[in-house]
């Protein structure tokens, strides 16, 4: 089995016989604290560079538009990916 990857081990791809396959985190598959049309109350934690608010929920990343750093508000999931939800506030 041969790995290609940058000098610093951020080794992205395996080669097994002539085929490359990318490898999966596996935070990729564990349940998410949330689904889609749960609200939950956050506190705001952080801004991100795109200007929507940043808060967590059991270490899962929530992103909420129209919100800034300290705001404590309820939020909507209208969307859940992999590795972070979409929520719009709705209190």
């Amino acid at each position: 089995m041969e790995f290609e990857g940058d000098e610093e081990g951020n080794e992205r791809r395996e080669r097994h016989g002539g085929r490359d396959d990318m490898r999966v985190k596996s935070a990729y598959f564990l349940p998410k604290p949330v689904k889609q049309g749960d609200e939950v109350e956050v506190t705001i934690d952080a801004v991100a560079s795109k200007g929507d608010g940043i808060a967590k929920k059991d270490g899962f990343v929530i992103f909420v538009k129209g919100t800034k750093q300290g705001d404590k508000v309820k939020v909507r999931i209208t969307d859940v990916k992999a590795r972070f939800a979409i929520g719009e506030v709705i209190a």
